[in-house]
């Protein structure tokens, strides 16, 4: 078969099968090669693995998770793609193409230490990875986001792009940036440059819901104190002072230059 990526395919599958890509849906279909190769490549595939792709497309990467892997479970919410998908998918036994929504998947059906690898849907990229994440069934998440959000995602405190979102992968996973991928990669191009993040997940790692609802109260209003956001989350005043008096912090310190050592000694100060 033809490569899938070459952007003359791309537009004839797109035709013949009287396709566009729903913005709404934030499709982008991947048409450069090296970008496709180096998703691949950072996946770190073994013989053995079992990879999750949410939003196939038409296939493009699939295709290439599905040279590598044991097994590739490619979910696609977009009933019209589904035509396309078995037509260049054709011949590959171990893909299964699962017509549902990403966010609803039930990922307990997967086996543990599996493979996340997509080119994210942008506008429900940040769920999704979230989601993936507290599942406990990935050792390894590699995807193409919008450049502002994998900034959020390995931002180091005291940066603008840090938040609750940072902190939170961070408690899950190490963070990187493998590259940056501009908008001419992609038919038809977003309005923005898009970046290529893998996620080395921690293993045993459980969600912790009271330390993120700190870490969210804390970030409530960014331009507020850490001390006046937690008192706005209704946190008692003397248990905050107290407790930032206990680490050695600031009244005036704002929660983005806490780290998450730090916001994990708060919540054991503020409850202890």
């Amino acid at each position: 078969m033809r490569a899938l990526y070459s952007p003359a395919v791309v537009r004839e599958l797109l035709g013949r099968y009287s396709l566009q890509a729903d913005k709404a849906l934030g499709q982008n279909f991947l048409i450069d090669g090296n970008i496709l190769k180096q998703i691949v490549a950072a996946a770190e595939l073994a013989p053995s693995d079992t990879v999750l792709e949410i939003g196939p497309g038409l296939g493009v990467l699939t295709r290439e998770l599905a040279a590598r892997a044991q097994q590739v479970i490619a979910v696609e919410l977009d009933r019209r793609l589904l035509p396309a998908l078995a037509e260049t998918l054709a011949g590959l036994s171990n893909v299964t193409v699962v017509h549902g929504d990403g966010l609803k998947y039930d990922l307990t059906q997967l086996p543990v230490a599996g493979v996340l690898a997509a080119n994210l849907p942008y506008n429900v990229a940040t769920p999704l990875v979230a989601r993936a994440l507290a599942s406990g069934r990935f050792k390894r998440l590699v995807f193409l986001v919008q450049k502002e959000v994998a900034q959020r995602m390995v931002a180091a405190p005291g940066s603008e792009a840090y938040g609750a979102l940072s902190l939170i992968v961070a408690h899950f996973a190490t963070a990187k940036i493998v590259r940056d991928v501009p908008p001419g990669a992609f038919w038809p191009p977003p309005e923005v440059t898009s970046s290529l993040v893998r996620l080395a997940v921690r293993p045993h790692v459980a969600p912790d819901p009271e330390l993120f609802a700190l870490i969210h109260d804390g970030f409530r209003h960014r331009r507020k104190t850490l001390k006046k956001n937690l008192l706005l989350a209704g946190y008692l005043p003397e248990r905050v002072a107290r407790a930032l008096s206990a680490l050695g912090l600031d009244e005036r310190i704002r929660a983005e230059a806490l780290g998450l050592a730090q916001f994990e000694q708060l919540r054991a100060a503020l409850t202890g």
